[in-house]
């Protein structure tokens, strides 16, 4: 059976539409590759780009696409609000089908290494290939951004996994992960421009300070609409429901008199983290999956390609 990967790398454009458009289209119309979406920020200044693939078409795809943002985007005169250290910030990749976490390690650490051989751009591991604790939190290798990782990265705590102990001069660096599930990007987005509100917010929300583990936020400006968001990746729907941290999030912002505005996915999610929010905030009863008509609509289309063998 054939194996299936899922990817989101993001690269620190969100601005020049011929840019990302060059960029994005590496991962275009390439034989063993979907590519899902692209979802330009102008405010973070960064593009998330969502893509599925068999692992080594989509290994080529995806350097192919980091060697595009290292051609084209320039470090030391990219801004925006979204942290990052590099042209092609990450490339986190997730078992979809078929295929292991582990086989997806590897494929991480083929890529990490792939990324430096052909490109000279140092590598920084987390998630699951991470080379220490600190390093499986995206937080902690981004600390102080491109610009401030350039002060520090001779120390040996702050040095690349693959590479020197300095950064590309225009490209930094990347991060190359595997993960179990792919994560789940929410923006909740609150009714002021008060940005220490946000932040304050999403230091309650995220893991490391004592939220919930699952959740790594931060609290971003949204410039073009006028308001703040605690912007949140969840790395596992099913432990840490949407609803929960969305609850937690309103009620903290209601101290302040803040509402809630809005609530952004950026990206795909499994079905199951909305039927989640739906049982919980419209209290359904007993509900069951086989409700929903569309799965059923799966079951067909297996049955007509798999029918069954005549007697």
């Amino acid at each position: 059976m054939a194996r299936y990967v899922h990817a989101v790398p993001n690269f620190s454009e969100g601005r020049r539409a011929e840019v990302i458009d060059e960029i994005v289209g590496q991962v275009r119309n390439r034989e063993g590759v979907k590519l899902i979406a692209h979802y330009p920020d102008p405010d973070f200044n960064r593009t998330v780009v969502e893509v599925i693939g068999q692992p080594g078409p989509l290994k080529e795809a995806l350097l192919d696409m980091a060697g595009k943002s290292y051609d084209l985007i320039d470090m030391n005169t990219q801004r925006g609000d979204h942290p990052r250290i590099g042209a092609q910030d990450s490339i986190p990749v997730f078992p979809l089908a078929n295929i292991t976490l582990g086989e997806c390690v590897d494929l991480a650490e083929e890529i990490g290494r792939e990324v430096f051989d052909r490109y000279a751009v140092p590598v920084y591991f987390s998630g699951e290939n991470a080379r220490c604790e600190e390093r499986r939190d995206l937080d902690f290798i981004r600390d102080g951004q491109y610009e401030g990782l350039k002060e520090v990265v001779h120390l040996p705590e702050r040095a690349p996994d693959i590479g020197p102990a300095q950064l590309h001069p225009t490209a930094g660096a990347t991060i190359v992960s595997a993960a179990a599930s792919g994560l789940v990007a929410v923006n909740v987005m609150l009714g002021t421009t008060d940005l220490a509100i946000a932040k304050k917010i999403a230091k309650m929300v995220r893991g490391p300070s004592g939220g919930f583990s699952t959740v790594r936020s931060v609290g971003l400006p949204l410039t073009e609409r006028g308001v703040v968001a605690v912007s949140m990746n969840m790395f596992d729907t099913t432990a840490t429901p949407i609803y929960r941290a969305y609850n937690l999030i309103a009620s903290e912002a209601a101290r302040y008199g803040v509402p809630v505005v809005g609530t952004q996915i950026v990206g795909t999610l499994p079905q199951e983290a909305l039927i989640t929010c739906a049982e919980y905030f419209l209290r359904l009863e007993q509900f069951d999956r086989t409700q929903i008509i569309e799965n059923h609509l799966v079951d067909l289309a297996e049955d007509v390609r798999c029918p069954p063998a005549s007697s």
